[in-house]
């Protein structure tokens, strides 16, 4: 079986799209910042940082049904959130 890794630049973009899918819907958004302890303006202004794009993505991944419809919705495996958390700083290692 190959080792399915992603690259940080592709992890990134999977995540910066998470972070703009869960903003879209305010009971997300609202779920999400409550979630992170993040306000809107911090969001905004940290919104590229890994400790953001981490979090977008531990958040999808703590709720399958929001997993899967974000990834239904950008059309991606849902498991390239998993591979994308894991490229990024912060994860738990495997």
């Amino acid at each position: 079986m190959r080792d399915a890794r992603m690259s940080p630049n592709s992890a990134e973009v999977t995540a910066l799209r998470a972070l703009a899918w869960v903003v879209t819907d305010q009971d997300r958004a609202t779920r999400f910042l409550t979630a992170t302890g993040c306000d809107s303006d911090t969001l905004r202004r940290r919104a590229g940082e890994a400790e953001i794009l981490g979090a977008v993505l531990d958040f999808l991944l703590d709720d399958e049904a929001s997993l899967l419809a974000f990834a239904d919705e950008v059309n991606l495996p849902a498991q390239s959130v998993a591979l994308a958390r894991f490229a990024l700083p912060g994860a738990m290692p495997r």
